[in-house]
């Protein structure tokens, strides 16, 4: 059985220029791209990449895998400008045979400026099609100490 964290992946980014509409502030969509990135750093943290260089690390006689998105969705409370850091905290709402569920909370100055999840589902290349695959159980095990506790999976 997994058991859940004594807390979230903490990730902080400063928000680029780039990012930015004319105003100077984060256009909505940066905020995909941060949360896809606090999940590139989440794996890194635990010692893997989101699509590893040496997939045999993780499974020695499995194709290698990958981690396409099946839903993605953000809400936003404040705006973010240019040059201002951005917390992000990140839990595994949900950790299920082929699909991983991220909570991602991100804060400026200790404000929640958004909210956001993303589903994911460990996929492999079978006879050339994107097929989902069990997510290895060593990655399983990593990925659950960031299990979102119960109470909070509901907010």
């Amino acid at each position: 059985m997994l058991e859940s964290s004594s807390g979230p992946f903490i990730w902080h980014r400063r928000v680029e220029f780039c990012e930015t509409d004319a105003a100077g502030i984060a256009h909505f969509s940066s905020f995909f791209l941060y949360m896809e990135q606090a999940e590139h750093a989440l794996f890194r943290d635990i010692g893997t990449s989101i699509f590893p260089a040496d997939f045999h690390e993780i499974r020695d006689h499995d194709p290698p895998f990958t981690f396409p998105r099946v839903r993605c969705e953000c809400e936003y409370f404040a705006p973010v400008k240019f040059e201002q850091v951005i917390e992000m905290r990140v839990h595994v709402e949900r950790l299920g045979t082929k699909s991983v569920t991220y909570h991602h909370e991100m804060l400026v100055a200790d404000n929640v400026v958004a909210r956001g999840r993303i589903i994911a589902v460990c996929s492999s290349h079978v006879q050339g099609k994107l097929t989902g695959c069990p997510i290895p159980e060593r990655l399983r095990t990593s990925l659950s100490r960031y299990l979102m506790p119960s109470s909070e999976s509901s907010a």
